[in-house]
């Protein structure tokens, strides 16, 4: 189907399927969904028309997608984020290395307003063998890529989205709790307090209110938190559980995300690989527009 279909508020479509679809970006200048398949491989790309782009086909575990203003696709996992430009075929590594040492994962990923990027990385080793994962970290990586590390402890780092003014940070720790943090005028952060008290929190945008949307591995409706942390009446769908969203369209009300079965991510947490293709992108329709996510402005060469 084409993605510019005009869909209601209530009602669902789906556009795409696999084994576990998790990294998710709307390609503005495209017109195009971007999105991953932790399990089957690749980063797939749902078009305007409706036609369908795949590249990275043998890579898995990519939790995190976002552009580059040239156009290239960014994406996170084993060994760091990977850029692709579906226009080229040219591709590299934005980031490999951490202390020069080689990267065990890295997950989401947020641009920090000034042509960088914010990201979390991930225990990909344990999470492949099902083993508990050991502490993750956040980062930024400046526009001339400077690696700067923010936090450490969170047990494993997913989510995560900077509010317009760049006051505020927000990050979930996926059975934890969400995270805030209040964000300095050099980008650090600090303050880190609980801002969402649940235990399955995955995937997060923001609305244009500010509002929080949170996704959860086995929730199958859309938490919605004010900034003060008050609780908004959540988005019903039809999915088992979701592991991510975005905002797009022309006015930016139309809402997209990938669900998985609602016992899908507690499997993968214990090591047992999805078989079947019950993994659903949707696409729905909201009543407010959301946060647009502008591109980083890396160059690439």
């Amino acid at each position: 189907m084409s993605i510019e279909t005009e869909t209601q508020v209530g009602a669902f479509e789906k556009i795409a399927s696999g084994l576990y679809l998790e990294g998710l970006a709307v390609d503005h200048d495209r017109g195009a969904i971007w999105y991953s398949d932790v399990i089957a491989g690749g980063i797939h790309g749902v078009m305007r028309d409706g036609s369908t782009r795949s590249f990275n086909a043998g890579r898995m575990w990519t939790g995190g997608i976002m552009m580059n203003a040239d156009g290239s696709v960014l994406s996170s996992g084993p060994g760091g984020i990977m850029w692709n430009n579906p226009d080229t075929g040219k591709s590299g590594w934005l980031i490999h290395e951490i202390d020069g040492q080689a990267i065990n994962g890295i997950n989401e990923m947020m641009p920090d307003g000034t042509g960088g990027i914010y990201f979390g990385t991930n225990d990909i080793e344990k999470v492949i063998t099902g083993e508990t994962t050991r502490p993750t970290a956040l980062y930024r990586l400046t526009v001339e890529r400077q690696l700067i590390r923010l936090a450490d402890g969170i047990g494993f780092t997913n989510g995560i989205m900077l509010s317009p003014d760049r006051t505020r940070f927000y990050c979930n720790d996926t059975f934890v709790c969400t995270w805030a943090f209040d964000v300095g005028p050099d980008l650090s952060l600090s303050n880190k307090r609980v801002f969402l008290d649940k235990i399955d929190v995955d995937g997060m945008a923001l609305d244009a209110q500010g509002n929080a949307w949170i996704t959860g591995f086995r929730s199958s409706h859309l938490t919605r938190v004010r900034p003060d942390g008050t609780l908004l009446e959540p988005v019903q769908t039809p999915a088992g559980a979701i592991t991510q969203l975005r905002f797009g369209g022309a006015d930016m009300r139309d809402i997209y995300f990938n669900s998985v079965p609602a016992d899908g991510g507690d499997g993968l947490k214990d090591g047992v690989l999805p078989t079947r293709h019950d993994s659903v992108l949707y696409k729905g329709r909201s009543e407010v527009p959301g946060m647009r996510i502008d591109p980083a402005r890396f160059d690439l060469g």
